[in-house]
């Protein structure tokens, strides 16, 4: 019996180009109906209305901003997977000098494109030699506009392990917890999981977009440090009631936003 597995004759059967035919009337067809009806399989990068870098220091109060950071080793950026973030130790003037709450790092890191993994604490620190002691979700309270708006966010608890490494200023400390949420298409969410559902779900928008809000409380002396879940809390709305207005307004896009561009 011949062997017709490499004859070209079985891919010139009327069946075979029949077959083929409608595949590709299908295909083309199914092109046609996702656009006539704006449906987006494939999200497109959402830019920043402006840059995390141009964030308004005076608009922070009682906040101000004490010292800023730059990572300058290529590979961290590479592992961050943005140049589009901030990290600013702020000062809260209003606190009392020895408070816990006085001080706090922030760290906001924006993507642009829907594909990626977020980055979490829980993930990042577990590298250095720290381990998760504690994680839960939390609830903080903003009032915006007289309304009250709920963020949920994280509470992680982290402790050094031996041989733990201490690489930055901020990390010679034994036991701290940061708080961490991130923004998705206007929305706000804790879970990374959730996150990466929620890039992909509105079939019906062009585009895609994250954004982690992470934060940690520091020492008069600028370490990472452990602060009780009812006063972090209390700390972080504050923090919050000033900071996501003006990323909401000033940086973060909307779709408005994008088709008034287009």
């Amino acid at each position: 019996m011949q062997d017709t597995r490499y004859d070209i004759r079985v891919y010139l059967q009327p069946a075979f180009l029949i077959c083929v035919a409608v595949l590709a009337v299908a295909g083309g067809s199914m092109s046609i109906a996702i656009k006539s009806l704006g449906i987006y399989i494939k999200k497109e990068p959402w830019p920043l209305k402006k840059s995390l870098d141009l964030l308004d220091e005076g608009k922070l109060a009682p906040y101000k901003v004490v010292l800023k950071f730059k990572i300058d080793d290529e590979q961290i950026i590479k592992e961050l997977g943005t140049e589009d973030y901030i990290e600013w130790v702020l000062e809260d003037i209003e606190a009392a000098d020895n408070s816990a709450a006085r001080k706090c790092l922030l760290f906001i890191t924006y993507y642009d494109l829907p594909d990626r993994v977020p980055h979490v604490p829980e993930k990042c620190y577990a590298g250095t030699g720290y381990q998760t002691r504690a994680s839960n979700s939390v609830t903080f309270k903003i009032n915006k506009n007289d309304v009250e708006q709920s963020i949920p966010g994280k509470h992680v608890v982290f402790e050094a392990t031996e041989g733990a490494s201490f690489n930055d200023w901020h990390m010679d400390t034994t036991k701290f917890s940061t708080f961490y949420f991130f923004s998705v298409n206007g929305d706000y969410n804790n879970d990374r999981d959730k996150v990466r559902f929620s890039l992909t779900k509105n079939i019906f928008s062009k585009h895609s977009y994250f954004s982690k809000v992470e934060w940690n409380f520091l020492t008069i002396s600028g370490e990472k440090t452990y602060l009780g879940e009812e006063e972090a809390i209390t700390a972080g709305q504050k923090l919050l009631s000033v900071i996501l207005p003006i990323l909401e307004k000033e940086h973060w896009p909307s779709e408005q936003k994008v088709e008034s561009n287009e």
